[in-house]
């Protein structure tokens, strides 16, 4: 089953691979108003996310401790180093200010006992070399659609990440320029994928979080991107590190996205302020905004539906995006 699931990711991760050489086609599709409404949903949707984490996360659901005082003051002390230190003036404290402040969440964190238990490392070794195709390799055609319909969805989210990227680095949201990215954004996302597949993972889903990063810290060179993704190479050989980040509390990381996130979400009504916001626009954002937080907040709406509209509208990112697609394509513009 495994070698099946992980050789059809393999060919219909090349959905996304070839989308990203006709994008330049889609310009009529890929507009500001679209861009940003994706962007917006993003980041709305995320919210939420760490909403959940700053409660306690689902472990905290299941034990009914989720929203404990302990949890909130802890929330909200990494939230208030992240604000304290981005208001400084030094800039080496403001690039900072994300290290510092988990740094602190996790010293309090110990302080009260919320640690996460150390569980007995027994013969685990201190480097792992990941195997290529460690479940053989396969293919099945009743899974090739629906993985290429789910491509085609990241491809979407992938999209609006890289909106937010360049609006976040003050970089152009349309042009030339532009398009080059979104290109080489989704062409990377899909050779990706197709590189976890032969490592025994799934899909790469582009982060959209590090936008709130770039909004914090200033800093958005691609260099340091280079310089960190070398860094979570060779950190991913061991073991012992993914255990660390296991035991981070989710209160921590809670109190540090959540800012990020609405980061995110203000640089989507950035984006769709610069458009013209007229009577249609505004019609098209209003209709995108609710079926993509719609489905995000009730995906029970679509237990009925057929299985390939659940795989198309599996997230309100997707939901909300094609929703703008359409509407931007049917409603005529105004003169």
């Amino acid at each position: 089953m495994m070698a099946a699931l992980f050789g059809t990711l393999m060919v219909a991760s090349c959905t996304e691979i070839l989308l990203s050489r006709v994008l330049h086609l889609a310009r009529r599709i890929i507009t500001p108003l679209v861009s940003g409404i994706v962007v917006m949903i993003i980041g709305l949707s995320l919210i939420q996310v760490g909403l959940t984490s700053i409660g306690g996360g689902y472990g905290a659901m299941s034990d009914n401790t989720f929203g404990a005082p302990k949890n909130l003051l802890l929330a909200g002390a990494v939230l208030g180093v992240i604000i304290l230190l981005n208001r400084q003036r030094n800039p080496y404290l403001r690039v900072a200010s994300l290290v510092i402040a988990m740094a602190v969440g996790y010293l309090l964190a110990w302080a009260l006992g919320m640690l996460p238990e150390s569980r007995p490392v027994v013969d685990t070794a201190l480097i792992t070399i990941p195997t290529p195709l460690y479940y053989g390799l396969s293919f099945d055609w009743n899974l090739l659609i629906p993985l290429m319909l789910i491509f085609m969805v990241t491809s979407l989210e992938t999209i609006g990440d890289i909106t937010a990227t360049s609006d976040v680095s003050e970089q152009p949201v349309r042009g030339p320029l532009y398009m080059k990215r979104l290109k080489g954004g989704v062409l990377a996302n899909g050779l990706n994928s197709m590189l976890s597949a032969i490592f025994n993972t799934f899909p790469n889903s582009c982060f959209g979080q590090n936008n709130g990063v770039i909004q914090l810290t200033g800093v958005a060179s691609r260099y340091v991107g280079f310089v960190v993704a070398i860094m979570l190479i060779i950190l991913g050989l061991f073991p012992a590190v993914a255990g660390f980040v296991q035991h981070i509390p989710e209160p921590v990381l809670g109190g540090a996205t959540l800012v990020m996130f609405g980061t995110i979400a203000a640089s989507g009504v950035r984006i769709v302020s610069r458009e013209t916001l007229n009577r249609r626009a505004i019609m098209i954002m209003a209709l995108s905004l609710a079926v993509g937080m719609g489905v995000a907040q009730q995906p029970l709406i679509l237990q009925f539906a057929p299985d390939w509209i659940k795989t198309l509208f599996s997230s309100g990112i997707a939901a909300g995006g094609i929703t703008a697609i359409v509407l931007n394509l049917l409603f005529p513009q105004e003169k």
